[in-house]
């Protein structure tokens, strides 16, 4: 961060990640995404860093935004150093130039795992009719719940778990990072969480509701009160991350106020 924060806080919502990743990373500990140590890389010109990548292994390579040529010169720079990567994530143009390149250069061949769309929430609107019940921060007793389902949205998401469950559940208690939706016996039907303030950006995740209590608003009204508590907080910017193939939370995430920043895609290398 001494050499690359400057250039990620100067566009901190297209930065998300790798901004949240690190502060992680800084206080959780460098094995909390795996055990391999993570890696970073910085492209200068003229003294200035005008890109930046990092990867938590065993997970896929994160990139901020390249050119075709840079993206070229990316990959053989890593292939030439025997790197094995599984895959990429980054803006949608750069994540189809550099899995192109990867295999010009390696032979594996890149396939479309997940297209996602990142959101920047404008006016935050309180989802109608507002569902029975009311929101409380996880605690302690929460964590055999919240250790379930963070698996069960891992395997929902397509992308599997980037975090050791336990780790993850431990982290947000001890932060007050998720917020539970319950029904007037209180039930908790749903969760909605987010990360650090890192930057002035907030990002709200993860966002789920057990299949058979899907459709009834749950995951809005925790959605929505997460979103009021980070901008509460302080935060210039709550964002977040949807599937572009799920037209439900895309739909949903439009109506309580957010609005699409850019796209992304993750591909595998097989």
């Amino acid at each position: 961060m001494t050499r690359a924060g400057a250039f990620l806080r100067s566009r901190p919502a297209l930065h998300t990640v790798p901004l949240t990743v690190t502060e992680t990373l800084r206080t959780r500990g460098r094995c909390v995404y795996g055990g391999g140590a993570p890696e970073f890389g910085v492209l200068e010109r003229a003294g200035e860093v005008r890109a930046a990548f990092f990867r938590t292994p065993p997970h896929w390579l994160n990139l901020t935004a390249l050119t075709p040529e840079d993206a070229d010169s990316l990959a053989a720079r890593l292939a030439a150093l025997g790197r094995r990567l599984p895959g990429v994530n980054a803006e949608c143009d750069t994540a189809a130039a550099f899995a192109g390149a990867w295999q010009r250069h390696t032979g594996a061949p890149a396939v479309l795992r997940q297209r996602q769309r990142l959101y920047r929430l404008d006016t935050l609107t309180q989802p109608v009719p507002v569902p029975p019940g009311g929101p409380r921060v996880a605690v302690e007793a929460d964590r055999e719940l919240l250790l379930r389902w963070h698996e069960e949205f891992s395997v929902a998401v397509g992308l599997g778990s980037v975090r050791d469950s336990a780790e993850w559940a431990d982290a947000r208690i001890d932060s007050g990072g998720i917020t539970l939706w319950e029904t007037p016996d209180g039930t908790p039907v749903a969760m909605a969480g987010t990360g650090p303030r890192v930057a002035g950006q907030v990002r709200v995740a993860p966002v789920y509701t057990p299949p058979d209590l899907r459709g009834r608003g749950y995951a809005g009204a925790a959605t929505t009160e997460v979103s009021r508590a980070a901008l509460a907080s302080g935060a210039d910017e709550v964002l977040l991350f949807t599937d572009l193939d799920n037209p439900t939370s895309n739909g949903l995430y439009q109506r309580i106020g957010y609005r699409p920043v850019a796209d992304f895609d993750v591909y595998d290398f097989t």
